[in-house]
């Protein structure tokens, strides 16, 4: 039996906003498994899981491994840049948000999928590159580092389109991937993208050269988690 995901898109919704949600979700399922545990009843059937996909106004996040050195701007010109900074717990180094891009947030209790941290990676990462395919382009696994790159192994073209950093409280999933589609690409020049000052970072409307449909490429992303992830969707 495929596992039950309830699929929200939030449209441009606030950082610290859509944070507060996750929080009040994963609290959710891990009072679910408490309770069931508690009752000697505990099993998969019945838990429902969450995929959100949003986008948000200008922002740069650090997970609790970064360094805000990798942040290349001071207050004045982050309020110049009409931008905001948080420091999160999620794993990784520092990244950006913004308009164009699809951050997608699966809050999943990884028992219930009978997968380690790494394989949950591993799908995400994978779910991403079945997505560049059907743009007719070759996403890879850098090794050493999480995320989906473009031509990982040529010296001086590397560069990333999608970031992963994540946090699991006993076994249950939140935060997750930048999938850069139309991104403004600049905002990267203010920051050392996920602490690296030697790779780049592009996205699907310059690897396609045209400015590609939002609502299509949330829609092919959405059927190729279903697929890696066993997903099925909750009917609301």
């Amino acid at each position: 039996m495929n596992n039950l995901v309830k699929f929200e898109d939030l449209g441009l919704k606030d950082y610290l906003e859509t944070w507060n949600y996750q929080e009040m979700l994963l609290q959710e399922i891990l009072k679910q498994k408490k309770e069931k545990e508690i009752s000697g009843r505990y099993q998969q059937d019945g838990m429902i899981h969450h995929l959100i996909f949003v986008e948000h106004p200008h922002v740069y996040t650090l997970g609790k491994s970064g360094s805000q050195d990798n942040l290349l701007l001071n207050y004045i010109q982050l309020k110049a840049k009409e931008a905001s900074f948080y420091r999160t717990n999620r794993g990784g180094d520092i990244t950006y948000h913004g308009p164009g891009q699809i951050v997608g947030y699966p809050i999943l209790d990884l028992e219930c999928f009978k997968i380690s941290m790494r394989e949950y990676i591993f799908k995400l990462e994978e779910s991403i590159i079945l997505a560049l395919r059907r743009y007719g382009l070759k996403g890879e696994r850098l090794p050493g580092a999480t995320g989906v790159w473009l031509d990982p192994a040529v010296k001086g073209k590397v560069r990333k389109i999608c970031a992963i950093g994540v946090r699991v409280s006993r076994y249950v999933t939140m935060h997750g991937f930048a999938f850069n589609v139309n991104t403004d690409l600049s905002y990267f020049d203010n920051i050392n993208p996920c602490g690296f000052t030697d790779k780049g970072v592009t996205s699907l409307a310059r690897e396609t050269g045209y400015n590609v449909e939002l609502k299509e490429a949330k829609k092919i992303l959405q059927e190729c988690l279903k697929d890696v992830f066993h997903f099925e969707w909750l009917k609301t």
